[in-house]
């Protein structure tokens, strides 16, 4: 997105404090009872003072935080101006409570313009693309009333009612816009689990429980992805709930296999939830790749084998009056799955489940009675580590009819191999004939290749895969960066020249290009770490990069990898702080508070400038007094 350049900017009148505040000290105290008892007071109350220094950095930023918010008044583009007010409401909230309360008002309302210009542009987006090809596929714009309602009900419950308020109001109303009506599920009780999920992802149990609460009386994903969540940073409040979630549901004559099968989720596969269709299609959606059944009391795990041989031993109806969301089928199928963990903890109801499968095997195909199905065994049966990718390609090539069905298979299996760190995915990619996917699946597996050789410290081979690898130059970046911060503790000059090598791969990536502020500013996060003498030329040259980038934010720490052909689509995101202004101005923020002030009012953009202040401002403001 463009943003328009904006040049003016207002000054801040900053005041000097004496040293002297900053180093004066207290005489020493006789060694006497008294005495003691006096010098304790004073140093208690020399804590409990405000460091003149903290305050006046603290005031300093205030300034600098009012005055971003007046600018962003005349941004023209309304989600910037909603995301800078927002922000700028949360960090001065505890210094300038009623004033962030308006600014969050203004973030608000400007959320509301912004949601409706990106439904608009992305229908338009689906009309054209379906006029040209008969279908479309695009990804979804970013929700900015949430991003508004996340940090205003964090702060105050009153606050992110009234938005929770709006956001149903504005579904039932005639005006509502595409996207309102386009995701009317999404009520009120489930903008409420989402907006408890995102403060729970903040830290703030408290607010979470709040919007939660209310929320948790029945079982669904989001319900169950909370309780997860809620379980890893408070295991008594997470299990309390889901006894009651499982107390609902053996009251509820409409629960269903179904509804088992989500409440297995929270007591063995944690963010992994499966279930299955009439047809025995299944449904599987995992928030992470793995992560380990929790280890539940006795009464909690119990509780949920009683509830469920309830429900699923519940008499099974007529094929024509069964309207359960898993039907027979489905519900043999919930059983299958859950067979395994009822032989272990609850042997004794077992039994009774294989004759309510004998039962229903009538109506479910040959394929699921006797076939492997993930979807059953996925997070049940444990994976197997030593399965070979390699191990059924040669049947799979064996029945590949084309040349393009042969590089398919290839470039699968090779990713596969890469992903754990398998060198026999590059013989593969050798044997890829078409020359475009041969280039990408090389390009993503190199990627693949230097993510796991850092993951496991292998500075060596991350240091050659960054050299020679099939990557673009800010891969390349991160990869002698991160090989850098691995080295610097046992051979600090070897870590400079990597840094150096990173340093002339970031200058090739072209002077217009968002890509190359973004590399500069990990290279400049990296020094600041291993050679700080070096930071304040370079924080210039990512300065001068940002306003030669009309495309560069600031604010994108991700870094994206991509394979797509005919047959193929993958993608590989990997968050990495350094290359956000985030990270970079928060670091030389503490370092040396006046210089990155200047820096960052030196981007000409608007976005990278609002970025770079809010890292300084907030960096500031939670620092401990």
């Amino acid at each position: 997105m463009i943003y328009q350049a904006r040049t003016c900017f207002v000054a801040l009148c900053l005041l000097t404090l004496p040293a002297l505040l900053v180093h004066a000290q207290t005489p020493a105290a006789k060694d006497t009872s008294p005495a003691k008892t006096t010098s304790t007071k004073k140093s208690s109350a020399s804590r409990d003072a405000v460091d003149p220094l903290i305050e006046q950095r603290r005031n300093t930023v205030i300034s600098l935080l009012l005055s971003l918010a007046d600018e962003a008044k005349g941004y023209h583009d309304e989600t910037l101006r909603a995301r800078v007010l927002a922000r700028t409401a949360d960090a001065l909230w505890e210094s300038e409570t009623e004033r962030a309360r308006t600014l969050f008002h203004r973030a608000w309302d400007a959320a509301e313009v912004a949601d409706a210009n990106s439904t608009r542009r992305m229908e338009e987006d689906i009309s054209q693309q379906k006029k040209l090809t008969g279908s479309a596929a695009i990804i979804s714009p970013p929700n900015i009333r949430n991003e508004v309602m996340r940090l205003a009900a964090k702060h105050d419950r009153a606050l992110g009612d009234e938005f929770l308020k709006k956001i149903a109001e504005a579904k039932d109303s005639d005006t509502a816009t595409a996207q309102d009506k386009a995701n009317a599920q999404y009520n009120s009780r489930e903008q409420r689990l989402r907006l408890a999920t995102q403060l729970l992802q903040d830290g703030d149990i408290t607010h979470a429980l709040y919007y939660a609460d209310t929320a948790l009386d029945s079982v669904d994903p989001d319900a169950i992805n909370f309780l997860s969540a809620l379980r890893e940073k408070n295991a008594t409040a997470a299990d309390e709930r889901y006894l009651s979630l499982l107390a609902r549901t053996a009251a509820d004559p409409a629960s269903d296999a179904n509804t088992i099968s989500g409440l297995s989720s929270y007591a063995f596969t944690p963010f992994l939830y499966v279930i299955f269709s009439t047809d025995g299609g299944a449904s599987q959606m995992a928030q992470r790749r793995s992560t380990p059944a929790p280890d539940l009391p006795a009464n909690v795990r119990n509780a949920f084998f009683s509830v469920a041989a309830q429900v699923l031993l519940r008499p099974i109806l007529p094929p024509g009056q069964d309207t359960t969301s898993s039907g027979r089928a489905g519900k043999y199928l919930v059983i299958k799955r859950l067979l395994p963990l009822f032989d272990r903890y609850a042997p004794d109801r077992a039994a009774e489940l294989r004759v309510q499968m004998e039962a229903l095997m009538a109506d479910v195909s040959d394929r699921d009675r006797t076939g492997e199905n993930r979807a059953v065994t996925r997070g049940i049966v444990p994976e197997d580590a030593n399965r070979d990718p390699m191990r059924n390609m040669q049947e799979r090539l064996d029945h590949a009819a084309t040349s393009e069905e042969r590089d398919s298979i290839y470039a699968d299996v090779a990713v596969a191999l890469a992903g754990s760190g398998d060198a026999r995915g590059r013989d593969l990619v050798d044997k890829i004939d078409d020359t475009e996917l041969r280039k990408q699946t090389r390009a993503y597996t190199d990627f693949q290749y230097l993510n796991n050789a850092l993951q496991k410290k292998d500075i060596e081979e991350a240091t050659r895969l960054a050299r020679s690898g099939e990557l673009t130059h800010t891969q390349r970046v991160w990869g002698l960066t991160q090989a850098a911060r691995l080295l610097v503790k046992s051979d600090r000059s070897r870590a400079v020249d990597l840094l150096d090598e990173a340093l002339a791969e970031a200058r090739r990536i072209g002077g217009s290009e968002a890509e190359r502020p973004r590399a500069l500013s990990a290279v400049t996060a990296a020094f600041a770490d291993i050679d700080r003498s070096r930071v304040w030329d370079l924080l210039s040259e990512v300065v001068k990069a940002g306003n030669s980038a009309e495309n560069f934010t600031g604010d994108d720490a991700r870094l994206s990898s991509g394979l797509r052909s005919k047959n193929i689509i993958m993608t590989s995101n990997i968050n990495v702080p350094d290359f956000d202004l985030l990270g970079t101005f928060s670091a030389l923020a503490k370092m040396n508070l006046y210089p990155t002030i200047e820096a960052a009012k030196n981007f000409t953009n608007e976005v990278p400038r609002a970025n770079a202040i809010l890292a300084i401002a907030r960096t500031v403001l939670e620092e401990k007094k």
